[in-house]
């Protein structure tokens, strides 16, 4: 098996000529032939059905011949910005550039792919050549070098930034993202099923000569002039008509097309979001119109019950289909059994390979989806809250193969997903019928429905450590603790403590404040002190010494300096100050970010605090350091605004010495 076609020598190399291919996967990652790259996993899904696919990884921004690299694509130009937010990518939650790029080759950020196929500096020079909003930039050289071929978005920018969404950068609102492309088609979610009903599509159309029809898909959106609307959507333009495109897969408890209106399994009709003219603005009546926005996409994520999503923007509207099912655990395996090479294209070594491929390269996913709901992630909107797993024998069969890669020394680096010891679905009820529209799983208590249960994700990793050539097998995911404690059988913590943690295991209790906490979706504080409790104890009866490392946000909406501090006490007490913390990242997609916008909680309308400006930031931020020297400064100036400056001085219970001098 060899990589994907990366270049015109590739071309050559397989007697291909130039416009042979189906589709040109562009992505602003250097091209790693990893199941963690999205790239490679749609391209590799697209190869085993038959089509001709090359990846134009990293391209010159600044060069269109670049995007003519392999010729005019029969089918596609299939767009994505790479595994991470373009924005997220090169820029800190402080706004700053950062100094490297995991994804690109040597980590050198201003390396990409020339016109022919060498790697270097940009055309224009320049520092980054991972463009701002990669997918839009992208996109527009797509059409400069072939018009006329459809263009797809992907990805993890594409599908958070599907419709109108608040961006950090600019600190503003954003129109959709399919809009500034001028794509014909976005793809949301993981989207496995929806690009090979896509390709399908594209491919009988072009054999037939006929005009491609790309609406209707799950999981994708589309636009459409406001003169053409009613005739688009038809019957699906009123709430209650039936969706006769979108029919619940057999797997998934399906019925045939033509289900009643009315049926609860049957997809349902179009809800109309508020225009984008009226959540731009930044002001109190936009906030609220955003926040409104928002409440609606959150309560349309789940394929089970969503409905198809409206939003005008000037003379045209972005239609959201609602979101594709879960792949089955046959689909997953399928997928996850491709055959993938691990390792980042040789064109890298040069440069030293790819440093994000060193993370993954001998992880293994087993999962999908999580049920946890945290406020601050993104996951609800694209992976979905139903969880989905690989079988026991597709992993241990993946694990068997990468005993055989030549730098293996035996140690599985991470087996689980999103979260680690999920692998089944919340609940009998999620399973069949979806995720509740108005409930949480886990918090701000769990649901009395929530079924909890670690046997399959023990046995397999008692599979994997009897693997020959297996050494360790350490489990890097985040275990959400909370689901851990409400397991009465305990069999699976006392592995994870005795087998699977590498000197230290990194949990995410996010802060103390309880009141903070809810806002972010997570469980109570005690929760996490029953949790590291157990943990400690559990060390001592195995004879181990492994450290807890508590990860903490700060500036999160809702949390006060006053938050801070009472989490620098806490921090005092427990005897732990976090060499890292992160500040709160407004990205895309999440309800967090919603909040950060709205100043206000979008689902129930209460106002929550937002500490936006640069100073509390960065005041909120040195309380967690409170230790570090160069935060001391910093640490006073917090306490003295809050009146404790009990706290500055040498006693046991101060945070920081008094100022000499």
């Amino acid at each position: 098996m060899d990589f994907l076609v990366t270049s015109p020598q590739d071309l050559r190399r397989r007697n291909w000529a130039p416009g042979s291919l189906d589709a040109v996967i562009v992505t602003g990652d250097a091209y790693v032939d990893h199941p963690s790259f999205g790239a490679a996993l749609i391209g590799r899904l697209l190869e085993a059905q038959g089509y001709r696919v090359g990846v134009l990884s990293r391209p010159d921004p600044d060069d269109a011949e670049a995007f003519r690299m392999f010729g005019k694509p029969r089918l596609a130009f299939l767009v994505t910005a790479g595994a991470l937010d373009s924005m997220v990518s090169s820029y800190t939650a402080n706004k700053k550039p950062r100094s490297k790029d995991e994804f690109a080759p040597g980590g050198d950020r201003s390396l990409c792919m020339a016109a022919d196929g060498t790697i270097g500096k940009s055309r224009l020079g320049r520092a980054n050549a991972r463009p701002d909003r990669a997918t839009i930039v992208y996109a527009n050289l797509c059409r400069q070098a072939y018009k006329g071929v459809p263009v797809i978005l992907g990805g993890i920018e594409a599908s958070l930034r599907r419709l109108a969404h608040y961006d950090y950068w600019s600190d503003t609102v954003r129109r959709s993202i399919l809009l500034d492309a001028k794509a014909d088609l976005l793809v949301y979610g993981m989207g496995e099923r929806q690009i090979l009903e896509t390709m399908r599509r594209l491919s009988e159309a072009a054999e037939a000569g006929t005009e491609v029809e790309l609406r209707g898909i799950r999981g994708t959106a589309w636009a459409v002039h406001a003169s053409r609307l009613a005739e688009a959507l038809g019957d699906r333009l009123a709430d209650g008509a039936a969706v006769k495109a979108a029919t619940l897969p057999e797997e998934h408890g399906g019925r045939a097309a033509g289900a009643e209106p009315g049926d609860p399994e049957a997809a349902v009709g179009a809800t109309t979001l508020p225009a984008f003219e009226t959540i731009q603005p930044d002001t109190e009546e936009g906030r609220r119109a955003f926040a409104a926005s928002f409440k609606i996409q959150y309560r349309n994520t789940d394929p089970w019950s969503a409905k198809l999503l409206v939003e005008p923007c000037g003379d045209r509207f972005v239609v959201q289909e609602p979101a594709e099912f879960p792949l089955s655990r046959r689909e997953l395996d399928d997928v996850y059994g491709l055959p993938f090479l691990h390792e980042w294209h040789p064109m890298y070594r040069q440069f030293g390979g790819v440093p994000a491929l060193a993370e993954v390269k001998f992880s293994l996913v087993s999962s999908r989806g999580c049920f946890g709901g945290c406020s601050f992630c993104a996951l609800s909107f694209h992976e979905g809250r139903v969880v989905t797993s690989r079988s026991i024998e597709s992993v241990v069969k993946e694990a068997g193969k990468l005993t055989q890669i030549p730098d293996f020394k035996g140690y599985i680096h991470d087996v689980g997903g999103p979260t680690a010891n999920f692998r089944a679905p919340a609940c009998a009820k999620m399973a069949v019928r979806g995720a509740c529209i108005d409930r949480r799983c886990l918090a701000p208590v769990p649901c009395p429905n929530l079924q909890v249960d670690h046997h399959e994700y023990r046995e397999l990793l008692q599979r994997l450590r009897a693997l020959p050539g297996i050494k360790r097998v350490f489990i890097r995911s985040g275990i959400r603790y909370d689901y851990l404690m409400l397991d009465r059988d305990q069999s699976f913590f006392s592995d994870l403590v005795q087998y699977h943690i590498s000197g230290q295991l990194k949990v995410a209790p996010e802060h103390v404040s309880n009141r903070v906490l809810e806002l972010m979706g997570k469980p109570p504080l005690e929760s996490f002190d029953r949790f590291s409790e157990e943990y400690f104890h559990l060390n001592r009866k195995f004879g181990k010494n492994q450290y807890l490392i508590p990860y903490f946000i700060s500036g999160h909406p809702g949390a006060t300096l006053e938050d801070a501090l009472e989490l620098a006490l806490y921090l005092k007490h427990f005897g732990f100050v976090p060499d890292q913390v992160q500040d709160f990242y407004p990205t895309p997609g999440t309800l967090s970010t919603a909040m950060w916008r709205a100043r206000t909680n979008p689902l129930d309308g209460t106002p929550v605090y937002i500490p936006r400006g640069p100073k509390e930031r960065a005041l909120q931020r040195a309380l967690l350091q409170f230790s570090k020297p160069e935060n001391r400064t910093l640490v006073r100036e917090a306490l003295k605004i809050l009146g404790r400056t009990d706290l500055i001085g040498n006693g046991k219970g101060c945070l920081v010495g008094k100022e000499v001098g």
